[in-house]
């Protein structure tokens, strides 16, 4: 017998082996109709499993959140089928869920169109609708193999030896079709229903490694109702209106090309806007931090000391000397990141109690190796600049350090108007890692506390939540995740404790009785990515950004050659009041010029003719609104250059 604890508390015993469908049935047909799969002790499994231990049973509704996955699971292995009865001969290779989503990769001679994909999709309502049962199987490696290598499915051959020999091989079918897979999958393919979608084709190399044939790669959602299909599709495109690489192109921000693949080439435009970024974080950081630099390039023997080296070989530019004649044969490494630096700015010198906190910050340039593959825009990149700071504290003073960046964290992000839900995550130690278990305890211990009362500030605004595994290999960490406009999160602030950097580099202050100790290291970091930071503030207001941070603040236009000489006036005037301003003299149709500075995304076109010029006035046209406003020069000039002032000038300003 075997005992299982349902949701309410009750415990019944059954027959060994016995399963969830089984006990469903026994309860009422209803519950088992709704039923798609089961959870014992909390991990989803196929509803037709036998249960062979005591555990605790929950029945898993089509609504149930956790069946998301599992509709998406299923819709992928509809996919497989409808494109194999489409196209007979192609090969099916993997189709695991991810964010949002599926794919599934296909061998085939010639590539999917767009057009392919409402044919495709009409076959897979067709199949859906037959309602056909999910049944897994288990099958003998060779049995296994044999079957695929009969089908000219070679992938499966290979996928087939590269399970481990300790678990057993799953085979699911669907009526006549099956795949090799892990499951589990829900009761049949009926209860996919129809809110899914096909979204893209991609290209991918077989594992993700280049020198394997290229498949051909088919993107997929689905959704328990139609309305959240209809939500995401809609965002989607939304998301692709305020795609940053776009906006790169329309605003003349940045490009990116062959020769510095995943760098920033900054043009004139995107650098006012990073640079404006970067003075409002230095503003912030003025009177509490020293802001300091690090050498590029280090001998790969700091690395090795730090860990870096053996965690994160894969992931680092390596240098050598400049030429065959050289005497010096060192191995150098561009840095990844700042924290080796910065710990021999602290050795540098005798350091006692009394100087600490003791809080470095650095806008440094690292670079890190990204798979071609994984670049994308500012998101993500090779080279980018970091805010980064350390903090070398006392124990006692780590609790208080942590709490003030979080305050910092969060002002900022209510200053580039990220002013709606936040979750800070605390990450705890990964399996690879340095330092004792002791150690780890006491920070993650320290971090904990300090997380409750992140959370009891918060006020129901900021939630926070646990990462198992996801802490850097020396330390716990916070890391923050905010939310753009449009409901995505985003990864940018993080925090991270270290008590081990310090010792493996002898690093120490000279405490209050007069004995040597290491200091704690805070590593953190609010925009993170200075890069990515920007793409993000880029997408979170399309493009149309806040006063202070527009590139080109105002453009005064023309709408006749007799104001030439008033708009150029007009133009310096407002550059005298440090207002970012142009003037277009060009002969062109004012409607013309309103497209072509709207899509440029100025916040401000001051238009003026003749009758501006003789009243000494503009008329103002705000980007994004149809109408205009009639106001004296002065007037305007001095509204749009309060606007512009940064947030945090104006709470200095107002503070007096």
């Amino acid at each position: 017998m075997v005992a299982l604890t349902f949701p309410d508390g009750a415990r019944r015993d059954y027959p060994n082996g016995i399963t969830g469908l089984d006990i469903a049935k026994g309860i009422s047909p209803s519950l088992a109709k709704r039923t798609v799969a089961m959870a014992l002790d909390g991990v989803v499994v196929d509803l037709a499993d036998a249960i062979e231990k005591d555990a605790k049973i929950e029945f898993v509704s089509r609504e149930d959140p956790r069946a998301l996955e599992l509709i998406r699971h299923d819709t992928a292995h509809v996919l497989a089928e409808a494109v194999q009865a489409l196209w007979p001969g192609t090969q099916v290779t993997i189709g695991p869920v991810i964010d949002n989503g599926f794919y599934y990769d296909f061998a085939r001679n010639q590539p999917f169109t767009p057009e392919d994909l409402p044919v495709i999709e009409k076959k897979m309502k067709e199949i859906i609708a037959r309602d056909k049962p999910f049944t897994k199987e288990i099958w003998s490696r060779d049995d296994a193999k044999k079957v695929f290598a009969d089908k000219g499915e070679n992938y499966k051959v290979e996928l087939i030896d590269a399970i481990p020999e300790d678990q057993s091989l799953k085979i699911y079918k669907q009526g006549d079709w099956f795949d090799l897979c892990r499951g589990p999958h829900m009761t049949s393919t009926g209860k996919i229903g129809n809110a899914f979608k096909l979204m893209k084709i991609a290209g991918a190399y077989w594992r993700g490694d280049s020198n394997n044939p290229m498949l051909s790669r088919i993107y997929g959602t689905a959704f328990a109702k139609q309305e959240e299909l209809d939500t995401y599709i809609k965002n989607m495109e939304e998301a692709e209106k305020r795609d940053h690489r776009k906006l790169g192109r329309d605003m003349d921000l940045f490009h990116f090309q062959e020769e510095g693949p995943g760098t920033v080439f900054w043009h004139a435009n995107g650098w006012t806007i990073f640079q404006e970024i970067v003075a409002y974080m230095r503003r912030r950081l003025r009177g509490n931090y020293q802001e300091v630099n690090a050498p590029q390039m280090l001998d790969k023997s700091l690395w090795e000391t730090s860990g870096h080296w053996g965690w994160f070989r894969e992931n680092m530019f390596q240098a050598t000397s400049a030429g065959d004649d050289t005497e010096d044969e060192r191995v150098y490494a561009i840095k990844p990141m700042n924290c080796p630096g910065h710990i021999q700015i602290f050795k540098h010198g005798l350091k006692s109690y009394r100087d600490l906190p003791l809080r470095m910050a650095e806008f440094g340039i690292v670079h890190r190796y990204e798979p071609s593959g994984a670049m994308h825009g500012l998101l993500r990149v090779r080279a980018f600049t970091q805010d980064d700071a350390h903090i070398f504290c006392t124990e006692d003073q780590m609790a208080a350090e942590c709490m003030a960046i979080n305050d910092l964290i969060l002002s900022t992000y209510a200053d580039f108007g990220f002013t709606g839900d936040l979750t800070v995550k605390l990450s705890t130690r990964p399996e690879k890692r340095v330092g004792s278990d002791a150690a780890w305890d006491h920070a993650e211990g320290i971090m904990q506390n300090v997380l409750k009362k992140i959370e009891e500030q918060g006020e129901g605004r900021i939630k926070t939540a646990i990462n198992p595994g996801e802490g850097a290999f020396y330390g716990p960490k916070f890391e923050y995740v905010l939310r753009d406009a449009i409901g995505r999160d985003w990864q940018c602030g993080t925090t991270q404790v270290d008590f081990n950097l310090p010792e493996r580099f002898d690093a120490f202050y000279i405490a209050a009785d007069g004995s040597k100790k290491p200091p704690v290291m805070i590593h953190r970091a609010i925009c993170g990515s200075m890069e990515r930071f920007l793409g993000v503030v880029l997408e979170h207001y399309a493009g149309h950004l806040p006063l202070w941070l527009a590139p080109r603040q105002a453009v005064v236009c023309t709408i006749t050659s007799d104001a030439d000489d008033y708009a150029a006036e007009v133009a310096s005037l407002a550059r005298k009041l440090g207002l970012r301003a142009d003037a277009d003299l060009k002969n062109e149709k004012i409607n013309y010029k309103v497209r072509e500075h709207s899509l440029m995304k100025v916040p401000a076109l001051l238009v003026v003719g003749k009758k501006e010029a003789e009243t000494r006035s503009v008329s103002i046209r705000r980007l994004g609104s149809d109408g205009q406003t009639v106001l004296p020069l002065d007037k305007a000039l001095k509204a749009l250059a309060a606007e512009a002032l940064p947030p945090d000038l104006k709470r200095a300003q107002a503070a007096g």
